[in-house]
């Protein structure tokens, strides 16, 4: 009897055991069907760097900054751990010299980085980004540094496991059509700088700006605006409500505040306004020009209030209306 009790007793535990195994492995399954999360760094550096420094554009041409990935292996040669290097890049773009600089080659094509106003949290997330996964890089990057550099590997790290794309919110659609049309507007800006100079550059702003403009609203399906409280033509002056969002943007940079859009959702269509901050290459045209700009100024823009500026300064916002129902 005693025997038989035993051997029922075992078969139980022997069952017992085996329902801990299989709940471990549901535990895995219901955390791999998990969706995975963006990294906030890879959606900063896409909204902050690519403008200059877009993985897309070819080598040569209308490139006007070094890719990302650039960038990331030449940090990785002098810095293999990830707080020097998340250091140093902060420390570069919060106040960029020709002492600091890495990419020497860069400097002499494209010239020193102007200084930008980014939060330190935002710089921080970017470098972060970068060092922990694998980046986008060109089709032509990698033979690029092979011939170049060589030696270590420019472009280690995690493979993100990109989360399914979901519909894009306000928010993201108002950015994408602010941050392309700047994108175009800028790279062509800073190519007629680079080539032929600042007094050219007012020019190409008095011809090509509003075209360039017009053809991104046309693509997009939207209306864009650049507005200001100063404005250098007539035809860009904020209306009542745009000086009010320049108003709140230019308190909410002097607290030192990351800067959200204002989004004014309508039935049919929403409101976006984001602003333009001024950078060192800004200041060319809207500082302190030299005299041969001044004059050139003086000539295409006789009403002209945009100068006087210092960097981190809001020099007005970016006012675009597209339909709610916009993807």
């Amino acid at each position: 009897m005693k025997s038989k009790v035993l051997f029922i007793l075992f078969i139980f535990l022997m069952f017992s055991c085996k329902k801990k195994p299989d709940s471990k492995i549901s535990s895995v399954e219901q955390q791999e069907e998990q969706p995975a999360v963006e990294h906030e760094g890879k959606k900063l550096m896409e909204t902050k760097c690519y403008l200059c420094h877009s993985p897309s554009e070819p080598e040569k041409g209308t490139r006007i900054g070094p890719p990302m990935v650039a960038i990331k292996g030449h940090y990785l040669e002098e810095f293999k751990d990830k707080e020097g290097f998340v250091n140093a890049i902060s420390d570069f773009i919060k106040a960029p010299s020709q002492e600091k600089v890495k990419l020497t080659g860069a400097v002499q094509r494209f010239g020193l980085m102007p200084y930008q106003y980014y939060p330190e949290q935002e710089i921080q997330k970017i470098a972060e980004y970068m060092f922990e996964y694998q980046i986008e890089e060109p089709e032509w990057f990698k033979e690029h540094w092979e011939e170049r550099r060589g030696g270590i590997d420019y472009n280690p790290g995690k493979k993100e496991n990109n989360p399914v794309s979901s519909k894009l919110d306000y928010n993201d659609i108002g950015l994408k059509y602010a941050l392309g049309t700047k994108k175009v507007l800028g790279k062509n800006l800073m190519g007629t700088i680079q080539n032929k100079g600042e007094v050219a550059a007012v020019a190409f702003c008095n011809e090509r700006a509003y075209p360039l403009t017009d053809s991104m609203a046309i693509a997009y399906n939207a209306r864009i605006k650049r507005v200001s409280d100063k404005p250098r033509n007539p035809k860009n002056r904020a209306n009542e409500i745009e000086k009010e969002h320049i108003a709140t943007f230019k308190k909410e940079l002097a607290e030192g505040n990351s800067i959200e859009p204002i989004i004014v959702e309508e039935e049919y269509e929403v409101n976006f306004y984001y602003p333009i901050v001024t950078n060192s290459m800004c200041l060319k045209c809207h500082g302190y020009p030299s005299q041969e700009v001044q004059e050139q100024l003086s000539l295409l823009y006789p009403e002209d209030l945009a100068v006087g500026y210092d960097v981190d300064q809001v020099r007005g916002i970016w006012s675009i209306v597209f339909d709610a129902d916009a993807q």
